[in-house]
């Protein structure tokens, strides 16, 4: 299970697939969402065969009951906030390092997102935009990495039930699975990775804290699905953010 994002990050960067991860129409896009959905799937159940990791073990119990939508949506209002401060201080060591070629680094090394979305069908294809503030943020994004995240923290705690055991061992386990999170991402850009491991972070905290995965999902599929909405509005109505996208946008 751990080396799941480390081996997606890995294809990213030796293939030569061309277009988004999410291909540039609905159909397509479905079907990826469907590929990524069995893959993990086969792995899951594998693991699950090895270790028959109870429910509990996996942290699927609906904790904290009636909470688990709101806290949820709290949650992933917080993560965007401490989401955007952290940009905002990377912007500020970037320029503050680099001087004079800040913005060309900051071009450089922002997240690829187009090489996730296909932003003129984000943006055109009412369907497409659908199936990704749906599918693939809800259920690709935070159902499915969120069930990766439970199975990562319970295997560290199984092998090494004295340092992950506790709470506090919980909390040092997000920040391991942080790390693993961020890698699957290298397609999209030094940048992402940091801002992704972050906010891997934070969902594993939360996580840990409520000894339940479903508050963890409510906030990764709601700060997806919110990206993708404001991806596509600033793709419509930001001119700054069609020229950074090299014109992909709008």
């Amino acid at each position: 299970m751990a080396a799941l994002p480390v081996i997606a990050g890995l294809s990213g960067t030796v293939t030569n697939r061309q277009g988004p991860a999410l291909t540039g129409n609905a159909r397509g896009l479905l079907i990826v969402s469907a590929y990524e959905m069995l893959f993990f799937a086969a792995f899951l159940v594998l693991a699950w065969l090895f270790s028959r990791a109870s429910k509990d073990d996996l942290l699927l119990r609906w904790r904290p009951g009636f909470w688990v939508l709101p806290l949820g949506a709290l949650y992933s209002v917080a993560i965007r906030v401490l989401a955007v401060v952290a940009v905002v201080v990377c912007m500020g060591v970037v320029f503050a390092f680099r001087g004079g070629d800040s913005q060309k680094y900051v071009q450089d090394h922002r997240p690829k997102i187009e090489a996730l979305v296909d932003l003129q069908a984000l943006t055109n294809d009412p369907l497409y935009f659908w199936l990704s503030v749906i599918v693939v943020s809800l259920v690709v994004g935070g159902l499915r990495e969120e069930l990766w995240r439970s199975s990562f923290l319970a295997g560290l705690r199984s092998l090494w039930p004295r340092a992950f055991g506790s709470q506090g061992g919980g909390i040092a386990g997000a920040g391991v699975a942080a790390l693993f999170f961020g890698v699957g991402h290298i397609p999209q850009g030094v940048l992402a990775v940091g801002l992704v491991t972050v906010v891997g972070f934070l969902l594993g905290v939360i996580m840990s804290l409520h000894r339940s995965i479903w508050p963890s999902v409510v906030a990764h599929g709601l700060f997806d699905a919110t990206t993708m909405v404001m991806i596509a509005w600033m793709s419509q109505h930001m001119p700054s953010f069609q020229r950074m996208m090299g014109g992909q946008a709008g």
